[in-house]
């Protein structure tokens, strides 16, 4: 196969500390490409694990913090299945608490165990869970962090360290059984969760909940709702009432609005890399509790509003919030086809630029195709979570616009005929950028990966 058929496009501006994408990036899978590896631009080839479960470049190593079915720690049941979202926060002595979502419904595999005091619906099955490690990396304790919630897909760490925790359904009370209306965002403390119970922060909307990332500067919170039917997801923000105010704040309350670019009704027709336009708009959401409607059906006025197809990863880089649209489907109503979007964000200038272009011609077998989880390497480039069909990767972009391969996922969960890999979803690095944290979907997998990374 070709390597243009795997080319993928990057044009952008700074992005953090002098990251930038420029220019074509043509023929990236060649050489030592077809075992996963691109010399220079990455860290070398990936090497086949002996265990089967997950390939990483020669000098790295992987452990096993924590497994689906195995005892939480904490004596409260078993570890949940489905795991998601995640991200590391610092504790004292060196330690490091992990969040991790569990995107269950009612009925699943493994569902989070209800716990007095953290439980907002008996009936959800889905969650957070929270890990501490020592100063090694060493699980030193594994519990229950919120329960009774549903499909907890991604979220967002807070400036004031907490984790914000995404259900990614509309579903309401009396659907599947469920005793409470669902859709929204959670707060929890990884150090302490009670502090932070299990109460919906109703005035940041309820609709199906992907990602969040906070400007530091001005306490805005930027959602993205992860849509992949027609009327596709809107890309939101919220203006808290009380803005960086730490634990609780985002509980007093603010105002959701929707982003409307002035004649771009569908992000998807828009497929030059270094797109931009100024000007963006805000709209205020007519109903942010959707009590009859969904919000994206909902009347916005005469001139509209811009959807986008499966708006997932989202997060924030130097003074501008970058969020993902995962793919783009014609034959779902989208405006045009991709296999995956990064845009970019400036409040500053009331810019949206389209950084990043995957696709469409991308050889799914190799990385490239549905982007959804991000976040800074310690090299200051990326690191995306792949999550399309065939094999599953973690794959980095580097400063100078290198993609290349840093993980593949080797549990087979198909067949030998029919082989099937479960997506990477939680990407994250330790506070001091020495340990890679990511979750592989299904089995349910926590990995943490040392190695020689290089520093930014």
């Amino acid at each position: 196969m070709s390597a243009t058929r795997r080319e993928i496009l990057a044009r952008s501006g700074a992005l953090g500390a002098g990251i930038a994408f420029t220019g074509a990036l043509a023929e990236l899978f060649t050489g030592t490409a077809a075992a996963g590896g691109l010399g220079h631009s990455g860290y070398g080839p990936l090497i086949p694990d002996p265990d089967g479960l997950l390939d990483l470049p020669k000098g790295f190593r992987y452990k096993v913090l924590s497994r689906e079915g195995d005892q939480l720690r904490s004596g409260e049941g078993r570890v949940p299945s489905n795991h998601d979202g995640m991200a590391a926060f610092g504790g004292r002595q060196g330690r490091v608490h992990l969040v991790r979502n569990h995107e269950n419904r009612t009925s699943g595999r493994i569902g989070v165990p209800a716990i007095e005091g953290l439980t907002y619906d008996p009936v959800g099955k889905g969650g957070c869970t929270a890990l501490t490690l020592d100063r090694h990396g060493e699980v030193l304790g594994e519990r229950v962090a919120i329960a009774g919630t549903a499909v907890n897909c991604a979220g967002g760490p807070t400036p004031w360290g907490t984790w914000l925790t995404c259900e990614e359904t509309e579903d309401k009370a009396g659907t599947g059984g469920y005793t409470k209306d669902h859709g929204f965002i959670f707060e929890v403390d990884p150090v302490d969760p009670r502090r932070t119970g299990a109460v919906p922060l109703t005035a940041m909307g309820r609709f199906q909940h992907e990602a969040i990332a906070v400007d530091p500067r001005r306490g805005i919170v930027y959602e993205t709702e992860d849509a992949f039917q027609k009327p596709f997801g809107l890309f939101y923000r919220f203006l808290p009432d009380r803005p960086l105010g730490g634990t609780g704040s985002l509980r007093a309350g603010g105002r959701l609005q929707a982003m409307r670019v002035p004649g771009v009704p569908d992000l998807s027709s828009i497929q030059e890399t270094g797109a931009s336009f100024d000007r963006v708009e805000w709209v205020d959401v007519p109903d942010t509790q959707a009590v009859q409607t969904p919000i994206r059906l909902q009347d916005f006025g005469k001139k509209g509003i811009t959807h986008a197809q499966k708006l997932e990863g989202c997060y924030w880089g130097g003074r501008c919030v970058y969020f993902v649209s995962s793919f783009a489907r014609s034959a779902d109503g989208s405006a045009s086809d991709h296999y995956g979007q990064i845009w970019r964000y400036d409040p500053d200038e009331r810019r949206l630029t389209l950084v990043i272009v995957f696709g469409p011609d991308t050889d799914v077998q190799l990385p490239g195709e549905s982007p959804d989880n991000i976040c800074l390497a310690p090299s200051g480039g990326l690191m995306v979570c792949e999550d399309g069909n065939g094999a599953q990767h973690v794959y980095g972009v580097t400063r100078r616009g290198e993609v290349y391969a840093m993980a593949r996922n080797a549990q087979n969960t198909g067949t030998v005929e029919e082989p099937e890999w479960g997506e990477f979803a939680g990407v994250t690095f330790s506070p001091d950028g020495e340990t890679m944290y990511v979750n592989c979907y299904a089995p349910g997998t926590t990995f943490a990966v040392t190695g020689p990374w290089r520093r930014r």
